[in-house]
């Protein structure tokens, strides 16, 4: 064997995109993260309450579509998405409504998850919207909870139909 060969055979390989799923895990995710966003928008139309569809609809692409995933957990989207708000009204408290304040909230509900041990990064964009918009605390923190319980029982409902696992751990 040359030194080339030996070199080549040595080398690491770069790990390319992820397997083709099959059809049928495709379809019950994609039918599962529509039904979950209909869902949440039916529910806020119900209460007179806009949800926090951008940040959600990222959360359920991540239970549906990844739900091996640690930021796919129930512990990281349910724990993420509330410890992401309650950072976002503590910044809200101490700067005011406004995009400083809201770049700040961002960024440290990220530090906040990562103490956590709840990494989910949509949740990140949940605290900048509470920094900006200031919404009513104990209404938003209650219609977060249940969005995102929804979300997960929903990523149970969908991992069951196309025969995966999920989640792979709760709490």
């Amino acid at each position: 064997m040359t030194v080339t060969a030996t070199l080549a055979s040595a080398a690491p390989t770069r790990p390319g995109p992820p397997p083709r799923p099959r059809p049928g895990a495709v379809l019950v995710s994609t039918a599962a993260a529509v039904a979950a966003l209909l869902l949440l928008v039916a529910l806020g139309a119900v209460l007179h309450q806009p949800l926090l569809i951008p940040p959600l609809a990222a959360s359920m692409a991540l239970v549906a579509g990844a739900p091996a995933l640690p930021l796919s957990q129930p512990r990281s989207v349910l724990g993420g998405q509330l410890l992401s708000a309650l950072t976002g009204f503590a910044v809200l408290a101490a700067a005011g409504p406004g995009p400083w304040g809201a770049a700040v909230a961002g960024g440290l509900a990220l530090g906040v998850m990562t103490l956590a041990r709840t990494p989910h990064s949509p949740a990140a964009a949940t605290a900048v919207i509470v920094a900006l918009q200031a919404p009513p605390f104990w209404s938003f923190l209650g219609l977060l909870a249940l969005a995102s319980l929804l979300l997960v029982a929903v990523g149970l409902g969908a991992a069951r139909a196309a025969g995966r696992t999920y989640p792979s751990y709760w709490f």
